[in-house]
C-alpha cells in the first residue's frame, strides 16, 4: 500500500513589523496628546485658576496639537518617502544602462549571504528576470516598492490619536471638582499612559511592563514638574 503524505497548511505568521508605520504614528500621537495636554492643565491648574480658563487651555492644547503633530508626522514621512522615490529612481535608472554590472551586484549580495557563486547568479538572474527593480529594491535597498512610506496615513493617526489622548485630561477637568482637579488628572493620565505603554508594548510583541514603565516614569516627572513651576508662577503673580 502506497502511503500519501499529507502537507500541512503553513501556519500564519503575524510578525510586528508590518504594523510598524502606523503603530509608531498611532503610539506617539496619544501619548503626546496625553502627557502634554495633562502636563499642562496640572500646571496651570496648580496656579488656581478658574474652569473656563483650564477648558479654554485644554481645547486650545488639543487643537494645536493635533495640527502640530499632523504637519510634523506628514512633513517627516514625505522626506522618507521623497528619499526611497529618489533611490528607486536611481536604481532603475541604473537598470537601464548598466544591466550586467546590476546583475553582477545583486549576485554579489546572495554570495555574502551565504549562496555559492553559481546559485548565486541563478538566482540572481531568475529574479532579474521576473522583476529587477523589486529585486534590486528588496535585497540592495531594503525597501518594497508597493509598501512605501504614507504620509497622509501618519499624518491622520497621529492627529486623530492625539485628539483623542488629550481628551482624558480634559474630561478630568470638566467632572472633577476644584480641590480634585489636579490629584484626578494625575490618576487618570498616569493610567492611560500606562494602558496606553502596555498595549504599544504589546502591539509591537515587546514586554507589556517595560512598555508601561517607561512612559508611567516620565509621564509623572513632566507632570510633577509642570505642577511646581504653575504653583510657583501662580504664586509669584
Amino acid at each position: 500500500m502506497v502511503r500519501t503524505r499529507v502537507l500541512r497548511r503553513p501556519h500564519q505568521e503575524r510578525h510586528a513589523v508590518g504594523r510598524i508605520g502606523w503603530l509608531r504614528a498611532a503610539v506617539l500621537g496619544a501619548n503626546d496628546g496625553l502627557l502634554s495636554t495633562a502636563s499642562l492643565l496640572v500646571g496651570v491648574a496648580a496656579a488656581d485658576v478658574t474652569r473656563s480658563l483650564l477648558l479654554t487651555t485644554g481645547i486650545a492644547a488639543l487643537v494645536a496639537g493635533a495640527a502640530s503633530m499632523a504637519v510634523g508626522e506628514y512633513s517627516s514621512v514625505s522626506s522618507q518617502r521623497d528619499a526611497e522615490l529618489a533611490d528607486l529612481s536611481l536604481e532603475k535608472e541604473e537598470l537601464a544602462t548598466s544591466p550586467r554590472s546590476e546583475l553582477a551586484e545583486l549576485q554579489g549580495i546572495y554570495v555574502r549571504r551565504g549562496l555559492d557563486p553559481a546559485l548565486a547568479q541563478a538566482v540572481a538572474e531568475q529574479l532579474t528576470a521576473h522583476d529587477a527593480l523589486a529585486s534590486h529594491a528588496r535585497d540592495e535597498l531594503g525597501l518594497d516598492p508597493t509598501d512605501l512610506a504614507r504620509p497622509v496615513q501618519a499624518a491622520v493617526t497621529s492627529a486623530i490619536s492625539f485628539s483623542i489622548g488629550a481628551l482624558v485630561p480634559l474630561m478630568c477637568v470638566v467632572v472633577a471638582g476644584r480641590s480634585a482637579r489636579v490629584p484626578a488628572c494625575v490618576a487618570v493620565t498616569l493610567a492611560a499612559l500606562g494602558a496606553l505603554g502596555a498595549v504599544g508594548a504589546g502591539l509591537g510583541n515587546a514586554s507589556w511592563a517595560r512598555g508601561a514603565a517607561r512612559v508611567l516614569i516620565g509621564g509623572a516627572a513632566a507632570m510633577a514638574i509642570t505642577f511646581v513651576l504653575g504653583d510657583l508662577v501662580g504664586a509669584a503673580l
